[in-house]
């Protein structure tokens, strides 16, 4: 058996500028990796978060620790063990189904028994004045589902300004951590009074605990104050929905299994991502299946993505051809 493991660092240049409330970029930095068995390859690609104490050069450090006991032939689930759930293992992870599915000669979907059905993404609206995204929801409110990235001291007219521009499309609205205990109610009644489906991560996690006590007829995502399966259980009581993204989790391997603890426990389940290209959202499509929410236009928001990508129509996302991953 001759096994090569390679790992890098890409850039991927973002169609204008993407926005949140902790900052703006203008490019994706991801980190890829290759492990190469027998003639045959398997890919996966994660995004560092700084959110999470992540930084390009740590991850591809991670990554590249694993080189010698990736030449013993280590698997996915010893991998489970040797790397913490984040980004570098994600990358690692997904590069172990690719290479396992062409191994078998079996795609990734039939492995997992998952369907291969198109699936409606949410598409992202980048924050910024009120005025400037209405004008991005007035051109994409043919979509059926717009995500709308808040945290602001204005986040109501944010609110108005984009539900009046896209009438007919179901909102996701995004806080990311951005809300406080003093305008969380006012807030909340703003959404439901807008029909706004979901409201994900309004306030820092950690700083949760209200969201136990206060009524609300909005569901509520959790997002920053979710990783993985073990965290599930404590937040019952203050969330209603999760959001599972392979870069928290460490990849597809803990995602599936913490997606089946998450439907068992009886929150809905969002699929999302960060912003990277076709071969990050591969799994994710697969995993996203029959899920309540796919949140998966990272490749929509780039300049360039990948050849060979995921076909995209509109708001409708295809599972990935097997040249791409899986």
């Amino acid at each position: 058996m001759t096994r090569h493991f390679e790992a890098t660092i890409e850039k991927f240049p973002i169609a204008g500028v993407f926005t949140i409330s902790r900052g703006s970029k203008t490019e994706a930095e991801v980190v890829t990796c290759a492990i190469t068995r027998d003639g045959l390859t398997g890919r996966g690609e994660c995004v560092p978060y700084k959110r999470y104490g992540e930084t390009t050069e740590g991850v591809l450090d991670e990554i590249n620790s694993l080189a010698s006991m990736m030449h013993d032939g280590m698997d996915r689930h010893t991998l489970q063990t040797r790397l913490r759930p984040g980004a570098a293992r994600n990358a690692v992870d997904c590069a172990l189904w690719d290479l396992e599915a062409k191994s078998l000669g079996r795609s990734v979907a039939s492995m997992i028994e998952a369907a291969e059905k198109p699936l409606i993404t949410a598409f992202t609206l980048s924050l910024g004045e009120p005025e400037a995204m209405a004008e991005d929801a007035r051109r994409n409110a043919a979509r059926p589902l717009l995500k709308v990235k808040l945290g602001t001291d204005d986040d109501e007219s944010r609110m108005r300004a984009v539900r009046q521009a896209a009438p007919d499309s179901r909102l996701i609205v995004d806080a990311n951590e951005g809300w406080t205990e003093d305008n969380l109610a006012r807030h909340l009644d703003v959404a439901d009074a807008l029909s706004i489906s979901l409201i994900e991560q309004p306030l820092p996690a950690g700083k949760d605990a209200i969201l136990a006590t206060i009524r609300r007829k909005v569901m509520i995502c959790a997002d920053e104050s979710v990783h993985a399966t073990g965290d599930l259980a404590s937040l019952r009581n203050r969330y209603d929905a999760v959001n599972i993204k392979l870069d928290k989790t460490g990849g597809l391997t803990e995602a599936l299994i913490m997606k089946e603890e998450a439907q068992r426990l009886g929150f809905a389940v969002m699929i999302g991502c960060m912003v990277g290209t076709s071969l990050a959202m591969a799994p994710a499509v697969l995993l996203a299946q029959d899920a309540d929410y796919a949140d998966l236009d990272g490749p929509l928001l780039l300049a360039q993505d990948r050849p060979d990508g995921l076909r995209y129509d509109g708001s409708l996302v295809y599972p990935p051809r097997t040249n791409l991953w899986g």
